[in-house]
């Protein structure tokens, strides 16, 4: 198949280069990223139990998720959630295959239920109320999803990726994930609601950290002082594997100690307190928010891993810059952008674009037909991002 792949030399200045780099990652216990897992744990739950029934996954978007905060005190060494916090399943799904009646609904319910339990450990099931109005999907969405062959395109929609990271990329990223899966494991105050922010500014890297205590595992103001230079340590240690320039920690800026203001929640995370979320606000697919980068402003989680655009073509993006940076020599950085038309095979996009900036004196004749092979090995293999969707291999947020 002859697939409209265009590989092209741009000039730019590096991202590493650039004066001024920001970068932000929202942790999986913010309200924004609790509406993307919850919409991605829904999906996939929906996904297996149709493949289970019926042998093939069916038309559903789930990715329409919002989060009310609800009204809490915390006190050191205790505290309570007053009013709870409400979650709203959204979106659409086959519910009925002939006369068999598929029970959406309490799938969707369960799935968010597990992925809660197992995400925001403080997080218990009086503290959140869970409400579902899954409906069935449009007839001419649904009819492009089920026509025979190759999937569909549900939508004249695209994806973009880049790659590598920059240095400040990684230091966020990596950040987030160690407060999370280790910090968190020394110290029971860590809550998972976990912001963080990097900006370069030439050579001197400062990193924000907002991180959401929990009250009850917190004595006093001085035990509270002494976690946060925990997470300070923490997060200055982290920074400085990645990166040889200077780096500077701040950790919840916010607080005023002499009027008693500290970041204290009852939960680990800012909903409990009044603070919304949805689905599609926070990280982009490659787990980051970017904005010296193309972005798509897709919601990629809970969006189906068959035919959807928004989800496929924005992790296929990612997979591809990256497998292209560590295949082929000679590329500083690679932005593909990928764009679909409705009703045409996913696997013959419009056009897939790969724009690289080569490093000195590479030869881009030499690096523009094996990026082009990278390209047309991934389209000719599309089903895998949805077989790793379906597995949780990839990450949507």
């Amino acid at each position: 198949m002859k697939r409209n792949i265009r590989v092209e030399k741009i000039t730019q200045v590096p991202i590493e280069q650039q004066e001024i780099e920001l970068v932000e990652r929202k942790g999986i216990g913010h309200p924004d990223s609790i509406c993307d897992g919850v919409a991605e744990a829904v999906s996939r739950a929906l996904s297996r139990e149709y493949l289970k029934r019926f042998g093939r996954i069916l038309h559903h978007n789930t990715d329409q998720v919002e989060l009310v905060g609800g009204e809490a005190a915390p006190t050191f060494g205790g505290g309570e959630v007053i009013r709870p916090m409400y979650l709203l399943l959204s979106g659409r799904a086959t519910t009925y295959v002939g006369d068999e009646k598929v029970p959406v609904g309490r799938i969707a319910l369960d799935a968010a239920r597990e992925y809660l339990a197992e995400s925001i450990k403080n997080l218990e099931t009086s503290h959140m109320v869970i409400d579902q109005r899954l409906g069935q999907g449009s007839a001419d969405l649904v009819d492009v999803f089920e026509r025979s062959g190759v999937p569909k395109a549900n939508d004249t929609s695209f994806g973009v990726g880049h790659a590598p990271f920059s240095e400040l990329e990684r230091i966020v990223h990596e950040v987030e994930g160690a407060i999370t899966n280790d910090l968190s494991k020394k110290q029971p105050a860590i809550g998972e609601d976990i912001k963080v922010m990097g900006l370069r500014e030439g050579d001197n890297i400062h990193v924000t950290v907002a991180n959401a205590l929990v009250s009850r595992y917190v004595d006093d103001l001085e035990h509270y002082m002494a976690i946060k230079e925990m997470l300070r340590k923490c997060v200055q240690e982290v920074a400085e594997q990645h990166t040889k320039r200077k780096v500077s920690v701040a950790v919840n800026v916010a607080d005023d100690y002499e009027r008693g203001c500290v970041y204290l929640t009852v939960t680990g995370t800012s909903a409990e307190m009044g603070d919304d979320g949805s689905v599609g606000r926070g990280n982009r697919c490659n787990g980051l928010i970017t904005p010296n980068r193309p972005m798509s402003m897709e919601a990629t989680s809970g969006k189906n891993p068959v035919n959807h655009i928004g989800k496929i073509y924005n992790l296929l993006a990612n997979q591809i810059a990256h497998d292209m940076v560590g295949a082929i020599d000679g590329i500083e950085e690679v932005y593909i952008r990928i764009l679909s038309q409705i009703g045409q095979p996913i696997d013959n996009p419009k056009v897939a674009s790969a724009q690289i900036i080569p490093k000195k004196g590479a030869n881009m004749s030499a690096i523009k037909p094996k990026a082009e092979t990278v390209i047309d090995e991934w389209l000719s293999d599309i089903s895998k991002i949805t077989e790793m969707v379906i597995k949780g291999e990839l990450m949507t947020f």
